[in-house]
């Protein structure tokens, strides 16, 4: 059984008891969410929603907050003495996703 959920802008497909790093959530840590459901599997059985399945929800605990891996962003004009370092950390939320029903 798994389920397609919509987080911080993304779709994510998510089964019971899997670990997941989504976009920044402002919830405390040990805390239950609720995520909208736009499609769930069961077997055979697709149910898709329109936008999402009614009566159906993903509940998650959330683990921990923190910060991915650095970026690097380089730009350069050849010729013309223009050289610009940037970098870049996003924040996650890690989940782990305890029901589909």
């Amino acid at each position: 059984m798994y389920a397609v959920v919509k987080t911080g802008g993304k779709q994510y497909r998510v089964s019971p008891g899997e670990k997941l790093k989504v976009e920044q959530i402002p919830a405390d840590i040990g805390s239950e969410i609720v995520l909208e459901v736009l499609m769930v599997a069961d077997g055979d059985i697709v149910t898709l929603g329109t936008p999402v399945v009614a009566g159906t929800s993903v509940k998650a605990k959330v683990l921990s907050h923190g910060r991915g891996k650095k970026v690097t962003i380089f730009k350069m004009r050849r010729r013309k003495h223009y050289q610009k370092h940037q970098g870049h950390r996003q924040n996650y939320t890690e989940l782990e996703i305890q029901s589909i029903g």
